[in-house]
């Protein structure tokens, strides 16, 4: 397979710069393994594909104001977005500056509100030593800016801390939403809970590197960057309640597809998993836990459109998408979404 295999051509236009006044107002683009067989609709409408019985499973995790500007000791702007936090005051993060800081290096962030050292590198990424009032945790809330993904073409906006964040968001980690969840507020969770649809969650902490370009042209080429992964044994036991009377696992975002497919031990089922996970869903993977799943509009070339095309299909995910295309869905992080249930994932090269 070659990535660009996975191309697709989008409009700028297509590209949503802003959330819809309402979570749930998005629109629908439904397949159901059939190529050719699309159904254009709005997310309102998806109690109607599910059942009693089914389990909604979520990625609960937060996203943390991770964006810090400022400046090195020695002069120069410098931008910080924390990757990883490591402890009370230490954390992984990429470091974009004219030129590269060295270990030793002090960043003064947000107008000195923050102090960092440089202490190493791990990779791509700087080992840095943050100095300030407060854990690096309450340094972020207090002085960090929404990490908003790099198409997004304009500056943080306040409903940007709301409404990039899931209404279910509780564990903090993530860089980038989770954004299949964004479609979900209140009144439509409680809406499935009342006609008997389970809800579970796992935690899949997303890094910056879901918006890294694919460098290698052979897709077998690619590594994944890893991310925390927490699949607990509670998750583990509602999985299989559903399998005992026939429901359907049912991943909320390629997160939750990730988490799920990462614990998942062949004939054994699903197990508690807790640690970093590099699973690359390419298609001809074999899915051993998640029936269908709702997610967003992903990025020409991306491992998150190589999942959905192993998922559901490569010809029925391409085709879906020249239709969202041509019918002017919103694409990305607040854009529409997908239902799609599992179909044949094989590789038919072109």
């Amino acid at each position: 397979m070659l990535r660009r295999d996975f191309h697709y051509d989008l409009p700028e236009s297509l590209i949503a710069q802003a959330p819809l006044p309402e979570r749930g107002a998005s629109r629908l683009l439904c397949l159901d393994g059939l190529p050719g067989e699309v159904a254009d609709r709005r997310f309102d409408d998806l109690p109607s594909l599910l059942r009693s019985g089914d389990l909604l499973v979520f990625n609960d995790t937060r996203v943390i104001p991770a964006r810090l500007l400022g400046e090195k000791d020695s002069g120069g702007r410098v931008e910080v977005l924390v990757e990883r936090v490591t402890g009370r005051h230490h954390a992984l993060a990429h470091v974009r500056a004219s030129k590269s800081p060295k270990p030793g290096r002090r960043l003064i962030l947000e107008g000195g509100a923050l102090d960092a050292e440089v202490t190493g590198r791990e990779g791509d990424l700087f080992s840095l030593h943050f100095r300030g009032d407060g854990t690096l945790m309450e340094l972020l809330e207090r002085h960090g800016r929404v990490p908003l993904p790099p198409y997004i073409e304009r500056a943080p906006a306040g409903e940007d801390r709301q409404r990039y964040q899931t209404v279910y968001a509780r564990e903090p980690g993530a860089v980038a939403a989770p954004t299949a969840g964004l479609h979900f507020d209140e009144s439509m969770l409680a809406r499935l809970r009342a006609m008997g649809v389970a809800q579970g969650f796992v935690t899949l902490h997303v890094g910056a590197g879901t918006f890294q370009p694919m460098r290698a042209e052979r897709v077998e080429d690619h590594h994944m960057h890893p991310e925390r992964v927490e699949v607990s044994d509670a998750l583990c036991t509602q999985v299989a309640e559903a399998r005992r009377r026939g429901g359907r696992v049912v991943a909320v975002g390629t997160t939750a597809v990730r988490s799920l497919e990462a614990a998942s031990r062949g004939d054994e089922g699903l197990a508690p998993m807790r640690g970093d996970t590099e699973l690359f869903i390419t298609p001809g993977f074999r899915f051993r836990t998640v029936d269908a799943m709702v997610t967003n509009f992903h990025l020409p070339e991306s491992t998150l459109l190589m999942l959905v095309c192993a998922f559901a299909g490569y010809e029925t995910v391409m085709a879906a998408y020249r239709h969202a295309v041509a019918e002017r869905y919103r694409f990305f992080s607040y854009g529409d979404a997908m239902w799609l249930t599992r179909g044949d994932g094989r590789w038919v090269g072109r």
